[in-house]
């Protein structure tokens, strides 16, 4: 079973790049897609300390925005630990795993996101999951380095998933044509830039939160493309798109 793409958004060192290859080709996964690299691509560094797994990193992708990395993802899980105070659905690695096999099986593409080493995800990062994917560890102590956060989850891929080649979707799982994040973010910046318009998004210092609480509505709905596309047509019309003639209503 092909796996999910895991995406690595500005890792700083190039040895935590080569050890997360190195641990993703173990565990039969190759997907690799990096954000905006500290040191820049390619990394000697992380070279050496893939020990043999060139198909990670010479298949690797990388882009300036986590935008463009996402873009034609559907479920992403976000990897953190700490409270987001978000109304985020959070999952162990192998909820998250169950879903993931899911979507592949309907071949979809999906994936798992992880945040730089020193701080992690913003949290206009994890607004782009649909879940944030949790490991379990001791509370007093919690911290995971990168690799050992990819390790953990290619690890659970793999023992999720190895002994299940036809695996079936579980019925609530299921969706129809599920709009991508780059049909979201379209429809996040859209919907927004009116808000901006009709000063809905006031005062300006509660901006951001007013926008952070309206993406993760919107990603809990799991909105299907042809919804997305419904939405941004009523918001055409509202905000003074062409109207329908009486003749042509009836």
């Amino acid at each position: 079973m092909k796996g999910p793409t895991f995406i690595l958004s500005h890792p700083q060192l190039g040895e935590n790049i080569g050890a997360a290859a190195r641990v993703m080709l173990n565990f039969g996964l190759t997907d690799l897609r990096l954000v905006a690299p500290r040191d820049g691509w390619p990394n000697r560094k992380a070279e050496a300390m893939a020990a043999g797994a060139d198909e990670v990193l010479k298949g690797a992708r990388v882009f300036e925005t986590i935008e463009e990395a996402v873009g034609d993802l559907g479920l992403i899980f976000a990897t953190t630990g700490r409270d987001r105070l978000m109304s985020k659905r959070i999952a162990t690695p192998g909820e998250a795993v169950v879903e993931l096999a899911s979507e592949v099986g309907e071949r979809r593409k999906c994936g798992v996101l992880f945040g730089a080493e020193r701080t992690g995800l913003t949290n206009e990062e994890v607004i782009l999951s649909d879940a944030i994917l949790s490991i379990p560890s001791n509370e007093d102590f919690s911290s995971l380095n990168l690799a050992q956060s990819v390790a953990v989850v290619a690890y659970e891929w793999w023992r999720g998933t190895k002994e299940k080649p036809n695996f079936k979707v579980p019925a609530k799982f299921r969706r129809a044509n599920p709009a991508s994040k780059e049909d979201l973010i379209g429809f996040f910046e859209h919907i927004e830039r009116e808000l901006d318009r009709s000063e809905f998004l006031f005062p300006p210092a509660k901006r951001a939160a007013m926008v952070q609480n309206m993406r993760n509505m919107w990603q809990r709905a799991g909105l299907t493309y042809q919804e997305v596309q419904t939405l941004r047509g009523m918001v055409r019309s509202l905000t003074g798109g062409k109207k329908r003639r009486k003749k042509d209503q009836g």
